[in-house]
């Protein structure tokens, strides 16, 4: 039996006390801004974040859904994806909640890039998946344009229709992205592709937190 209802049949049950008033309902929560501020403390220092809620809102609130919940605390940077080609640096950093029973919840619908209009530029935020519609609590980082992530709605291969979702952008701390892109990896954890791109020493994130958004400039007249 359900504990709350278990609690309440006791006394009517006996007959001791009236019924108990009835709940009021809590308030919804406050509909998010177009644009949610976000600061990662991580153990090498803070990360500012952008989250795109106007044009990206599923996975903007699914991500200010870990950080309100306090899910992302103390979860690592755990992988740096080095690309040999292009304009150095060229590649990502991964971080997230790793499928953690304690801290993960529900996979989101996918928004592609060719929806949303937010392409995977350098310092944009990108929900990492398996297949579309898998996203949850694992997102990257990048440290250089990726157009290979973005939806290519003329493929014929489904992934590379699909894409990934990006979902906004680093305003500040790209210097800490970059140190924990540097950081050493490991030649033998990881598996498949990911082998030799996992952190021999994981970053913390000691906390992710919103921020209140600046208040508009005065209007000159």
């Amino acid at each position: 039996m359900n504990r709350r209802f278990a609690l309440l049949a006791i006394p009517l049950l006996l007959g001791l006390v009236a019924a108990a008033p009835p709940r009021s309902r809590p308030a919804p929560p406050a509909p998010l801004p177009d644009l949610v501020k976000v600061v990662l403390t991580t153990e090498l220092g803070p990360i500012e974040l952008e989250l795109d809620h106007k044009r990206a809102p599923i996975t903007v609130t699914n991500f200010v859904r870990y950080v309100d919940q306090k899910r992302f605390d103390g979860m690592v940077f755990y992988r740096a994806m080095r690309l040999a080609w292009g304009e150095q640096p060229n590649g990502l950093i991964q971080t997230g909640v790793r499928g953690d029973p304690k801290r993960v919840l529900r996979a989101i619908a996918h928004e592609p890039t060719d929806q949303t209009g937010i392409l995977h530029k350098a310092g944009s935020l990108s929900m990492a998946r398996f297949a579309p519609g898998t996203a949850n609590g694992d997102f990257s980082i990048l440290l250089s344009d990726q157009p290979g992530l973005d939806a290519n709605p003329a493929a014929t291969d489904p992934e590379a229709r699909a894409g990934y979702a990006a979902f906004g952008r680093v305003t500040a701390g790209m210097e800490i992205v970059r140190r924990i892109f540097d950081s050493p990896v490991s030649p033998t954890l990881g598996q498949g592709a990911m082998k030799g791109q996992m952190l021999a020493k994981p970053v913390r994130v000691l906390t992710a937190r919103r921020v209140p958004n600046p208040p508009p400039a005065p209007t000159t007249k």
